[in-house]
């Protein structure tokens, strides 16, 4: 404690001691805020207050003395476990900040915002349930009328995940540098995966190419959750056929390919696990539930009807997500 608020706490403590007011009080809460901002010890603040005391009462009798003995041995004490706390504090707003400049990084892998193609509206969004999110998607232009659409999910959270999204996104890079289909380019995925990421972690991904000229769609599936397909005449959901073992599991995984064609106002959903095993509070959404959700809001446009869904899922769960959702919806408009 530096001389002036050794002098300033002492007049304060002598003017309290002999005539107390409410206004020494009012200043001792100010005097305490200045011996924060000076990570004064308190171990140190009660041992100069014992010795200011003891010079304004000299004859304190020896019992008393002994109490001020016990009082700043239990501060020491505190002490120690005061400093180890603000080391945590510092330690954790450290780490607070490297999570905010990751999670900045993690949504510069995302698109900006879905690609145009003729005669189809895109939509999509993906919500994470803490700061940083598992899951991913990414849109690829193949060719002219020819778009390539992925939805993955990372199992695990935090910044593991975080770098597992970048090697994807960056691998997805580096294998559209040539034509493939998507089997093909599953399989390159999964061998990246399979050498550089931590057996303990998976990941799932649809992959698929959307043929605008043809209104077909060629996918491949890696464990993902199955997708739909709405069949606007009929008022029906298809589930997608979907087959195919994770990410990074055996490097010599083969995925079939899947063809479907739409018709004007169908439409594809591709989703997360955070969506179709939506907690709720009698347990888990159904997938009638699930359905009926998708059903009410498919006549809007893409981006409206991925907003409206996971707002009525937000509704169900008090907006407390447990795993994070990506909805993903591809509408024939034309």
């Amino acid at each position: 404690m530096n001389a002036q608020l050794q002098k300033l706490y002492k007049n304060l403590l002598e003017s309290y001691v002999l005539e107390p007011k409410e206004d020494h009080l009012y200043s001792a809460q100010r005097l305490s805020r200045w011996f924060i901002d000076q990570k004064i010890p308190p171990e140190e603040l009660v041992n100069y207050h014992i010795n200011t005391i003891k010079t304004i009462f000299p004859d304190i009798p020896q019992q008393v003395k002994s109490s001020f003995d016990l009082l700043l041995e239990v501060m020491i004490s505190y002490g120690i476990a005061y400093q180890e706390s603000e080391k945590l504090i510092d330690r954790h707003k450290q780490l607070d900040h490297e999570i905010d400049v990751a999670v900045g990084m993690q949504q510069t892998l995302l698109p900006v915002s879905p690609p145009q193609l003729n005669e189809v509206e895109i939509g999509v969004i993906s919500v994470p349930a803490n700061r940083m999110s598992g899951d991913y998607y990414n849109f690829v232009n193949h060719s002219e009328g020819y778009l390539g659409i992925a939805v993955s999910d990372i199992i695990g959270k935090g910044i593991p995940a975080a770098l597992c999204m970048s090697m994807i996104k960056y691998a997805m890079d580096r294998l559209d540098m040539k034509p493939l289909s998507p089997g093909e380019k599953l399989r390159g995925l999964n061998t990246i995966v399979e050498r550089n990421v931590d057996p303990s972690m998976f990941i799932t991904m649809v992959y698929g190419v959307y043929d605008s000229l043809k209104h077909e769609f060629c996918y491949a599936s890696a464990g993902h959750e199955p997708g739909l397909l709405y069949r606007a005449d009929r008022q029906e959901f298809v589930e997608l056929e979907a087959k195919g073992l994770v990410l990074g599991v055996n490097p010599k995984t083969d995925y079939e390919e899947y063809k479907i064609q739409l018709q004007v106002e169908d439409a594809i959903i591709l989703m997360t696990d955070g969506v179709t095993e939506c907690k709720v509070e009698d347990g888990f959404l159904t997938r009638d539930e699930l359905l009926k959700t998708i059903q009410d809001c498919i006549h809007l446009p893409a981006q409206k009807a991925v907003e409206r869904i996971h707002h009525k899922l937000c509704e169900r769960t008090h907006y407390e997500l447990s795993d994070d959702q990506t909805i993903l919806i591809v509408k024939r408009n034309a």
